[in-house]
């Protein structure tokens, strides 16, 4: 039975002082959230007539994202509406300044640390239902063979008439009851990741190790299974407990990505044709990195049909299979390398000489690819809408977009780091503190990495869902028994032994 989690146990306040981060965004940055202005106003095309949805976790209420999709005989009509942040925020003044200091919204178990002060990324600046809110909107037309045709942005106003949350989108859609806004998107989202894969892309798909209050409402993941991505946290009440739990991915939150990934995509293509902007890249897997999976299938005795790309291949895997999270997370090296390319000027007047094709790249998506539906939580989204817009309406980018471009990517390592680092230490900290006085305790697990000479073997088990080293040498992608050695809420750190030495 797993042991409920009390507040002094976890400190979650420990590490964001550990780590520097905070709510304390200065006076003259918070009046400015206090006090937003559209700076826009007057430009808007009005796009209330379309029901637009929001598709998030329950409790969020920093929505960045509405959709409107639709079907037609040739394809899709996606209209796919985006908070439009830059029009909050003035440029260059004390709240741009302060953004740039934080560069993400942070994530905790406990809450979030926005990049923005709440009365603007909950409030003026989010997506909330029955609200007339500016965007940022893009009608992108998809053809039957999935492929996007016709891309136009520009600025309007919309209004969200309901707040969605995956699992209910999932079991509507089952149930054949789904929002009449959305009725589209299961047909949408399926296609769109058909082509991904034909393309060559890398999509990992597993379940997040989430930590949650003890009640069962969800936190978020503060570290994922080996290949998954993240739920965002619910603002819970000081001295509820916690545990873990694994949260397997629903069918909609597929489909929802892939909204995404086709705007990400048509952003980055857009701002590569006129050789400025702000992309998201990554190089080509390394030949041993595809050669290291490929042996990894073999030693599994897992079948890699001949015909199949490393991205079909991992998406076809039963994810029930203790083999496949030991696949998936050697497939994870694939997508080793992950950056941002700033495009054009060099801030102090001069043009960038224009990288290599290669260069432009994201290996996992097979694209061009360019972050621009999340204003709200990452800085670079805001910089890379602006130079979208002026792209698409032929317009010269904003001086204070373009003086921004080169020093974002390094804001943004940064950022990335950061939030890395508190994922680390609150998921290490939970699992020390849900597993303290359990040594001794026996566990079944899966071996996800056999050990090397450099690092211990890792385990992952699911009851509850930990992923801690373990001395020995045990076998990668088997189950195994452990005994749980050490799990030091101290220290942060947890350690298991093979069951029977």
């Amino acid at each position: 039975m797993q042991r409920k989690l009390s507040a002094p146990d976890l400190d979650f306040d420990a590490v964001r002082n550990e780590l520097g981060i905070s709510e304390d965004y200065g006076a003259s940055a918070q009046a400015e959230a206090d006090h937003p202005v559209d700076r826009f106003v007057a430009d808007r095309e009005d796009r209330t007539d379309l029901p637009f949805v929001t598709i998030d976790p329950p409790t969020s209420r920093d929505l960045d994202q509405a959709v409107h999709i639709v079907a037609d005989d040739d394809g899709f009509v996606v209209n796919y509406a985006i908070a439009d942040v830059a029009a909050l925020i003035e440029p260059e003044g004390a709240l741009d300044a302060e953004s740039r200091r934080r560069g993400t919204t942070v994530y905790f178990p406990d809450c979030s640390v926005p990049l923005h002060p709440r009365s603007l990324s909950e409030g003026a600046g989010s997506l909330l239902p029955d609200q007339t809110r500016p965007c940022v909107l893009w009608t992108i037309r998809v053809g039957a063979d999935g492929e996007p045709g016709d891309v136009s942005v520009g600025r309007a106003t919309m209004r969200s008439v309901a707040k969605l949350d995956y699992a209910g989108v999932s079991a509507d859609a089952a149930a054949g009851r789904l929002h009449p806004s959305i009725e589209a998107l299961p047909a949408f989202g399926e296609l769109r990741h058909r082509v991904a894969l034909d393309r060559g892309a890398v999509e990992l798909d597993l379940p997040d190790q989430e930590v949650v209050r003890a009640g069962g409402d969800a936190g978020r993941p503060a570290r994922s299974a080996p290949g998954a991505g993240s739920i965002r946290p619910a603002r819970s009440a000081p001295g509820a407990g916690w545990t873990l739990r694994l949260a397997p991915h629903t069918p909609a939150d597929l489909w929802n990505s892939q909204l995404s990934l086709l705007t990400g995509m048509c952003a980055g293509q857009m701002m590569a044709g006129a050789g400025i902007g702000l992309l998201r890249t990554l190089p080509p897997a390394d030949p041993r990195a595809v050669a290291a999976l490929r042996a990894a299938a073999t030693s599994l005795d897992v079948d890699w049909p001949a015909d199949a790309s490393p991205g079909q291949f991992l998406a076809g895997l039963p994810r029930d299979e203790p083999a496949t999270l030991a696949l998936m997370s050697v497939g994870a090296t694939l997508m080793r390398g992950a950056d941002y390319l700033a495009l054009g000027s060099t801030g102090d007047g001069d043009v960038r000489e224009a990288p290599s094709p290669d260069r432009l790249r994201h290996a996992a998506i097979a694209g061009l690819y360019a972050h621009v539906t999340a204003p709200l939580r990452r800085l670079g989204d805001r910089f890379a809408t602006e130079a979208c817009l002026a792209v698409a309406a032929g317009d010269p980018v904003p001086d204070w977009v373009s003086r921004a471009l080169p020093t974002l990517p390094r804001i943004l390592r940064a950022a990335d780091s950061l939030a890395s680092s508190a994922e680390r230490a609150s998921i290490d900290l939970t699992e020390a503190v849900v597993l303290a006085g359990r040594e001794g305790e026996t566990f079944a697990a899966v071996v996800l990495h056999a050990a090397t000479e450099h690092r211990a073997a890792q385990v992952f088990l699911t009851d509850p869902a930990v992923i801690a080293p373990c001395d020995g040498d045990p076998m990668k992608g088997r189950r195994i028994s452990v005994v749980l050695t050490v799990a030091d809420p101290s220290a942060r750190k947890v350690l298991f032994v093979p069951a029977g030495g």
